[in-house]
């Protein structure tokens, strides 16, 4: 690391390209919005040799936002790939968005990559949701390093940001996380900031000034030497107690000097282990300068330190039916297995997939066989068909630069993969495989939208099937209840891109208008209707008269129908009329329009007419009965209560319970769900919690998670009910 050169040959002209899944190195960046995982990215292939012909990153675009909705939003909404080349050893750099609202496209990140490269800002710390990434980091095993930002900003303290490192991503061993490098520091500036002009290394103990825009190696000055013995020391300490040499501890503690190239080996294996995670500082380069802070050292810890493919575990394969098959491994010469993990769309080039290779290779213009889990209740289908594979490119902002082939290990965008979708597994034809799917976060933001003309109603269908095809996070439905289009979503944002992308993407204009819950109706005491239906007009009349009883129902009980007609007074064959009547009218309501049930309906009387009684008279016959038994019985409405369960952390477990009863929720208990995690489970009205992805978001600091599902409807309180149904007469 600090005792490496910089032996990179540039890489400008083409996409770089490995031979074997030793020369591959596939890492995500994890951060908060903001604590500039772009802008490191773009460091680090402009110090890669990512380059156009003129020598410069591409005018007016970025290596990795491409997208006009984040050139808008000036934030990273998507997954994106940066392919860097170091030292003949390719970087696939998987650069994640760092707001809530897409952590699919995060998500998506952590399984194709092998490594995870933390980016902390040095003015704003490490938010609640980023140790939540942490955490599952470390359940998997994965490899982590910190790369603290922004220390250019006033603020910006690289000693205290470690130290908050240590005690936030350390936990029980804060010597598991370790500065590499102290910064240096430059002349004070006129506004009283002292700027960070380069390195110090722990390790090679020697300075790497940037100063100049290229990183220059000398000997630090006399006044470094006491700060650079005690963080080497600690750092020594750490790298010997994740060492796999059990006597290096007892040699070190012995007095005698550990050689820099055994540490430096120690180090990368701890790292490559993921039992050590350094800490390293970035910066972005001066204009016209190659070299940002840091970035040389980054990109010597990931060729270095960071595993390769085949170091780590490839998901669990099995047959498309279910039975199992061995597991992979990441030889380009063994058995086609690839995973679609992001999906968009070109206007120009049509879908195109982002893939990773785990096994085998993958080449333009073969066949191979489509295999997908399916998500029903996202509007996603089951797939299992053959597709021929178009080209295949290694992105570079709005450009795709072409390759040969894609390895095992390996990273590659496909075109005009027409069936697959996100999460699908790609294998070969005669030889279909299905990958374990990757939890994919539930939406529960639900967004009803309309389309704004007959012109956008035509397309409006085609463009939500593409948009839910490429979001895998994203649930479409049809609401059978209340007739509205809704999109489930996971927070405001998501909502807003989903939209842009209807919009602009596939010239669909919707409106956003309000969401209804699935309200019911049912009878809160006993009532009597009477149905008439007679009418004369000359020729064939109507005439059709029919009572009942209706009686409330214990909930669930959906409808009864009771027949108790005595001497034909309803005729036999017109008594399934009355009930086909009745259930028309309980399916439009007798109040405010929902759905009547948990009633039982009793025929008891009625007449007929030999020449005008008909089927259709006496349907109408019923409907109108149970209009009347309506107009003499307290209608209830009922709405639909949800069981929720809040994972939360402990410190907020307080205002999530207080939050949870101002919505009318009833808390059932708590339960202990890990280290400082609590699981609070509640019911509540679903008509208050339509907002409550966002609102918890808010409460616990983006710390909290929550699900939610159907318990059953119970009446809803007299005094909202009548708000409700003042509100829908004045809409009407």
């Amino acid at each position: 690391m600090g005792d490496r050169r910089d032996a990179h040959a540039g890489a400008a002209g083409g996409a770089p390209a490995a031979d074997r899944p030793e020369g591959l190195r596939n890492v995500v960046l994890v951060g908060h919005s903001g604590a500039g995982k772009t802008t490191l990215a773009e460091a680090l292939a402009l110090a890669g040799g990512a380059m156009n012909r003129c020598g410069r990153v591409e005018e007016g675009t970025t290596v990795s936002d491409f997208d006009e909705i984040e050139h808008r939003q000036q934030r990273s909404v998507q997954l994106s790939l940066i392919p860097v080349e170091w030292g003949n050893i390719k970087i696939n750099l998987l650069d994640t968005p760092g707001y809530a609202d897409f952590v699919g496209e995060l998500r998506a990140g952590l399984r194709a990559a092998d490594a995870a490269l933390f980016v902390v800002s040095a003015a704003d710390g490490v938010d609640g949701a980023t140790r939540m990434v942490w955490e599952e980091c470390a359940a998997v095993g994965m490899p982590r390093a910190v790369v603290v930002t922004h220390l250019e900003n006033a603020r910006a303290d690289f000693d205290e940001m470690t130290a908050i490192c240590q005690r936030v991503f350390g936990g029980d061993d804060p010597d598991a996380v370790l500065p590499l490098y102290l910064p240096l520091y430059g002349e004070e500036a006129p506004d009283g900031h002292t700027p960070v002009a380069g390195l110090i290394g722990l390790l090679s103990q020697r300075v790497y000034d940037y100063s100049s825009g290229e990183r220059v190696e000398r000997d630090p000055d006399p006044e470094h030497l006491p700060l650079i013995e005690e963080a080497r020391n600690r750092l020594i300490e750490g790298i010997i107690a994740e060492s796999e040499d059990e006597t290096l501890m007892d040699r070190y503690l012995g007095g005698a000097e550990i050689d820099q190239k055994t540490l430096i080996e120690d180090l990368e294996r701890a790292v490559a282990r993921g039992t050590f995670h350094p800490v390293l500082a970035a910066a972005p380069p001066p204009e016209g300068a190659r070299h940002g802070l840091g970035t040389l050292e980054l990109l010597e810890l990931i060729t270095g330190g960071f595993p390769t493919p085949a170091e780590r575990e490839a998901p669990a394969v099995t047959t498309p039916q279910g039975a199992p098959r061995p597991p992979l491994e990441c030889d380009p010469d063994g058995p086609l297995a690839a995973e679609v993990v992001k999906t968009s769309s070109d206007p120009y080039v049509g879908r195109i997939s982002l893939v990773r290779v785990f096994s085998g290779m993958l080449r333009p213009d073969e066949t191979v066989h489509v295999s997908g889990h399916g998500l029903e209740d996202r509007g996603h289908e089951d797939h299992d068909v053959d597709e021929r594979v178009g080209a295949l490119s290694s992105p570079f902002g709005k450009t795709q630069r072409p390759v040969p082939r894609a390895i095992a290990g390996d990273l590659v965008c496909v075109a005009k993969l027409t069936r697959a979708e996100t999460g699908d597994t790609l294998s070969a034809k005669d030889d279909p495989l299905l990958m374990e799917p990757w939890i994919m976060p539930d939406p529960l933001l639900p967004v009803a939208i309309e389309a704004h003309s007959k012109a956008d109603e035509d397309k409006l269908s085609q463009g939500l099937a593409r948009l839910v095809a490429e979001d895998p996070t994203m649930c479409l439905e049809q609401n059978q209840d209340t007739h509205q289009v809704v999109l489930w979503c996971l927070g405001e944002a998501h909502v807003d891109v989903a939209l842009e992308r209807l919009r602009g993407r596939y010239g669909v204009q919707v409106d956003a208008v309000p969401y209804r819950v699935s309200l019911r109706e049912t009878f809160g005491d006993k009532a009597a209707g009477r149905g008439r239906h007679v009418k004369q007009s000359g020729g064939h009349g109507q005439f059709a008269i029919c009572e009942i009883e209706v009686e409330p129902l214990p909930v669930g009980s959906g409808i009864e129908f009771v027949d108790k007609v005595v001497g034909g007074a309803v005729p036999r064959q017109f008594i399934p009329s009355v009930e086909k009547g009745v259930r028309a009218q309980a399916a439009k309501g007798v109040a405010a329009g929902y759905p009547v049930v948990d009633i039982r309906v009793t025929l008891l009387d009625g007449k007929a007419h030999s020449v005008d009684s008909s089927d259709a008279a006496f349907q109408t016959a019923g409907a109108l009965a149970l209009r009347e038994a309506a107009k003499d019985s307290r209608i209830h409405l009922l709405e639909p209560v949800a069981e929720v369960q809040v994972l939360v952390s402990d410190e907020y477990v307080g205002p999530v319970m207080s939050d949870l009863a101002g919505r009318r929720g009833r808390v059932l208990g708590t339960e202990p769900a890990g280290p400082g995690r609590t699981l609070v489970r509640a019911e509540v009205p679903e008509i208050e919690i339509g907002r409550y992805a966002i609102d918890l978001r808010s409460i616990s600091h983006g710390t909290g998670r929550f699900s939610r599902s159907y318990a059953r409807h119970e009446p809803m309180p007299p005094q909202l009910a009548a708000k409700l149904r003042e509100e829908q007469e004045e809409t009407r």
